[in-house]
């Protein structure tokens, strides 16, 4: 499954994005290549750098992969119900009260790497689980429509949109 293959009606609004960031991969194995290039990248970042802000009001890096695994999580949960064909519409969420609860400046980098592979190997293990039927099923989140394989897309993708944050206003 490559990102060529999403049709335009499996995902729209914000989700155009992270899809497009994606680039045009297989959904299974960039989800595992990613996974891996995210941890080396990130222990490639000088360890004076992780509670670093570039503007008053800003996320640490620290605060940014405790955001991304939140929200691999949040869309992985999203693609479970839509694969298992729950058409009930699912809310956005609100990513700066997920950031201010999180005390992620008390936790190492190594935990937080840790327990972001834990989230993508678990994510990876799922989407290998799914038929083609499962993965072309399309739910509603955030107001708009996105399919199964278009969230595993937008797992990628985010990943990638905040690795390119830390590049161009961290480092």
């Amino acid at each position: 499954m490559n990102t060529s293959q999403l049709l335009e009606s499996e995902y729209s609004g914000g989700f155009i994005t992270y899809v497009k960031e994606a680039g045009e991969v297989n959904l299974i194995e960039e989800l595992e290549i990613s996974l891996h290039d995210f941890i080396r990248f990130v222990q490639n970042i000088p360890m004076d750098k992780f509670d670093y802000r570039y503007a008053e009001g800003k996320w640490t890096i620290k605060d940014i992969i405790q955001h991304v695994i939140d929200t691999e999580r949040i869309f992985a949960y999203r693609a479970l119900r839509f694969s298992r064909n729950d058409k009930t519409p699912l809310p956005s969420f609100e990513e700066n009260d997920y950031a201010d609860n999180t005390e992620s400046s008390k936790r190492s980098i190594q935990d937080l790497l840790t327990e972001f592979s834990a989230v993508r190997h678990s994510n990876l293990l799922f989407y290998k689980s799914l038929s083609e039927e499962q993965l072309k099923r399309i739910g509603t989140a955030s107001n708009n429509p996105i399919s199964v394989r278009a969230l595993g897309f937008v797992l990628i993708g985010h990943q990638k949109h905040h690795q390119k944050v830390f590049q161009e206003r961290y480092l």
